[in-house]
């Protein structure tokens, strides 16, 4: 039986994977992780016994099929867990993280089923993360855009805001930004701030953020949501 720091481990490096492909670097798991490197050395040569990683020295570490598989399942139920306590519970989107986290671990395969169920099999989850079907097959990723890829004009919806830092959600759900907000690039100022209209209002935010959130293109179904 796997360990929950395991488990998170192997979610770390999938989602790493996604980001930036494999093999990834220790350095890079011990940041998202926020722990030292030699821990993640330590975590990683545990990891590549069970057959869960594959590791080559001086380049990085790569999941191998079963362990892409029980990430995939710690992913299933950290964003069904996370959609619950957003839709049932009145858990706000920059609350729902680290509550999720503590639960992904602990939950049985029936519960998963009837939370599943429960909210009707959702396909993304609150930061509008796509989540694994029920036969842990890869979620399709859609084309998306950073926010900082976009130059004044340009008008974008928000499909999804990176979920790991607490006061970056809560910058932004103060400000009116969440996946499915309609966005209209108004500057990018030389002192390093994005400036966009949300609702008619001008939000600032720094170039860091504006690199982490996910956009596409409006198309005509959003005017449609927005009219109504």
């Amino acid at each position: 039986m796997l360990s929950d720091v395991m488990e998170d481990y192997l979610k770390a490096v999938y989602v790493l994977q996604r980001e930036r492909g494999p093999p990834v670097k220790t350095s890079a798991i011990a940041d998202y992780l926020d722990v030292t490197p030699p821990t993640v050395t330590s975590m990683v040569g545990k990891l590549e016994e069970r057959g869960l990683v594959t590791r080559e020295k001086y380049k990085g570490v790569e999941l191998t099929p079963e362990g892409e598989t029980v990430a995939l399942e710690v992913l299933r139920h950290h964003r069904l867990l996370e959609s619950f306590l957003a839709d049932h519970l009145d858990y706000e989107y920059d609350e729902v993280h680290d509550e999720a986290d503590a639960l992904e671990h602990h939950i049985s395969e029936e519960f998963e089923r009837r939370l599943a169920r429960k909210l009707d099999d959702p396909t993304v989850d609150p930061h509008g993360d796509p989540i694994p079907s029920a036969d842990l097959e890869p979620p399709e990723h859609p084309d998306t855009t950073t926010l900082a890829d976009h130059d004044a004009g340009d008008r974008v919806v928000v499909a999804r805001v990176d979920d790991r830092n607490v006061d970056e959600l809560r910058y932004l759900k103060d400000a009116g930004i969440q996946p499915g907000t309609e966005l209209a690039v108004r500057e990018h100022a030389p002192i390093g701030l994005f400036v966009v209209e949300v609702d008619g209002e001008d939000v600032h935010l720094p170039d860091r953020v504006a690199g982490v959130i996910r956009v596409r293109a409006v198309d005509d179904g959003d005017a449609e949501v927005t009219e109504a």
